[in-house]
């Protein structure tokens, strides 16, 4: 039985405890017990020295409340991450093998740990950054999971992370980035001006240098922000993507532009079109609240192609919606409309949060699912 203080997400099957260490952000813990998986309270984001306590502490207190010791252990592909570093330690001391999960199969997998699906589905996992498995940051995924199996069949084009974590507290870091993808890097200097780092910025996405790539959409919708001037640096987590959600939804529903994007022979997403037109949007002094509803609507439009072109190449008919950008009622109701008329089984969080709040309870069935192989 699940003490108070934890979700009790019942299994599609069972086996050896798994205790699962989640990731950085908004971490949690999971741990299974035959068919029944046990997630802890949130116990946040593990940037600070009190929030490694709370999660060694959290550790204990699950293992004392449920019987049955882990025999496996968990934890994301960021080396750097306390909770992976944590997660070997633990392993190590108990003599107990580990399990490395790649950040984006774990939010499709936990999308199928709550709904108890065993066949494969079509994984759509947007949020900001988890390190993908060729070393770079994904964030904008169509994945087809299988248990413990998964394969990359596409995601977004990618953007340049100038100053690369910094870029994510800055969006006009990302606006730059996409003015260097359109060939349009020679307005920067001019376009933030008001920014002391434009020109440092302008030479590094020249140069190529400190400009890691990202698919992530977090990051797209920082672009968009900060070419729309709505936000220029975040004072919090999705700070931007919120703000243009909020005009988006004050505007209402309009025409996706039918050009606003393309698919690519490798099958990769491309929204270049779009912030072209979001800059002329910009340029003319358009109404913000216009630009950030033509900005939901293109994407949803794009997306749900995507979606149908790779589901019927791959025969597949169960989707899965997984990540943080989830958390936007736009683009999850707009995306559930648009595929409501396809033959899709859709499934989306719904004990769990999609973010990474539910990063753990992935893990955990991947490893169980991997177990049986």
């Amino acid at each position: 039985m699940a003490k108070p203080d934890h979700t009790l997400i019942p299994l599609a099957l069972s086996g050896p405890a798994v205790l699962a260490c989640g990731a950085w952000l908004k971490n949690t813990l999971c741990l299974t017990q035959g068919n029944q998986a046990y997630v802890s309270p949130l116990i946040g984001d593990l940037a600070t020295a009190d929030a490694r306590h709370r999660m060694d502490k959290a550790v204990q207190q699950l293992c004392q409340d449920y019987p049955l010791p882990p025999e496996i252990i968990t934890h994301d592909l960021h080396p750097d991450f306390y909770s992976t570093q944590f997660a070997q330690a633990y392993a190590q001391q108990h003599h107990i093998p580990t399990l490395a999960v790649q950040h984006h199969h774990a939010h499709i997998a936990a999308i199928c740990a709550e709904h108890r699906l065993t066949q494969p589905v079509l994984g759509l996992a947007l949020d900001g950054v988890g390190l993908g498995t060729d070393n770079t940051p994904w964030g904008g995924e169509l994945l087809r999971v299988d248990g413990a199996h998964f394969h990359r069949l596409g995601h977004l084009t990618t953007l340049a992370l100038p100053g690369g974590d910094r870029a994510a507290q800055e969006p006009w870091r990302m606006a730059a980035a996409a003015l260097a993808r359109l060939n349009r890097g020679d307005e920067i200097m001019q376009r933030f001006a008001h920014q002391p780092a434009a020109g440092t910025v302008a030479v590094m996405l020249a140069s190529h240098l400190n400009c890691q790539q990202t698919s992530s959409m977090g990051r797209l919708f920082d672009a968009a922000a900060g070419l729309l001037e709505i936000s220029s640096i975040q004072s919090y987590e999705a700070q931007a993507a919120m703000q243009l959600q909020q005009l988006a939804e004050q505007h209402g529903p309009v025409t996706a532009l039918a050009e606003g994007y393309r698919i690519t022979e490798d099958n990769d997403l491309d929204f270049s079109p779009l912030l072209s037109v979001l800059i002329d949007c910009h340029d003319a002094k358009r109404d913000t609240s216009y630009a950030a509803a033509l900005f939901h609507a293109t994407l949803i439009a794009g997306l749900t192609t995507w979606i149908e072109k790779t589901a019927s190449q791959h025969n597949i008919t169960y989707l899965a919606l997984g990540g943080g950008c989830f958390h936007n009622a736009v683009l999850r109701q707009g995306l559930a409309d648009r595929l409501s008329a396809h033959s899709f089984q859709i499934f989306s969080a719904r004990q769990m949060p999609p973010d990474d709040s539910a990063i753990a309870l992935g893990q955990a069935w991947v490893a169980l699912q991997s177990n049986r192989l």
